[in-house]
């Protein structure tokens, strides 16, 4: 199997550098009106509608769907793909008829909605479930699928990557919502060119 060259390196270099420098360099420009937890989270609507739109789209692909739904794909056939479509209607439909709700009254997230409805013993259980399901879920097999994809290509060793992957998300998340959404903008463009240079792969050389 054909391992990674040094220009192979020399690019994951330059990509790093720049999400983490551009990260940096927005977290210093900002930090000064970044004053609380909730600023922190929410960026305090200082986030254009198209770094929203990017940190959306970032945020939702990862190595679930390039390493993980690619192989269920390979294994089962366009079924899996139903699980994208009933997300794509959800969203809309959160979108038309909860997001006017939630925006009327000022809600953020699914714990401060909890808190308004019932009281906040359900928001804690809420907040504290989720929380643990997404760091033994959800986290652990993104940075699993991303550090198999990143060792398998490179041969570097499987756990060294794992760290690798995670010390990179902790560099690039540091600085709040204000960080991420501009810097997802730059992820994206990754995302969609290294989408569409998959599908090549996939329907031409593979198949």
């Amino acid at each position: 199997m054909q391992k990674l060259q040094t220009l192979d390196y020399l690019v994951f270099l330059f990509y790093f550098i720049i999400v983490a420098g551009y990260g940096y360099w927005i977290y210093n420009k900002k930090k000064s009106a970044q004053s609380s937890t909730k600023d922190f989270f929410l960026a305090e609507g200082s986030l254009t509608w198209w770094a929203i739109g990017a940190s959306l789209i970032a945020s939702n692909i990862s190595a679930e769907q390039m390493i993980g739904m690619s192989g269920n794909g390979f294994s089962m056939g366009l079924g899996i793909s139903t699980y994208e479509w009933m997300a794509a209607a959800t969203l809309v439909i959160v979108a038309v008829f909860f997001m006017p709700i939630y925006l009327k009254n000022n809600i953020s997230t699914m714990p401060q909605f909890l808190s308004q409805r019932y009281n906040k013993t359900v928001s804690l259980i809420m907040a504290i479930f989720w929380l643990l399901l997404y760091i033994m879920v959800n986290l652990t097999s993104i940075l699993y699928l991303g550090a198999l994809a990143v060792s398998g290509i490179s041969g570097l060793d499987f756990y060294s990557c794992m760290v690798f992957l995670a010390v990179f998300a902790i560099i690039i998340t540091i600085g709040g919502m204000k960080v991420i959404g501009f810097t997802d903008v730059i992820q994206v463009f990754f995302l969609v060119i290294g989408g569409l240079a998959a599908t090549y792969l996939a329907v031409t050389l593979v198949s």
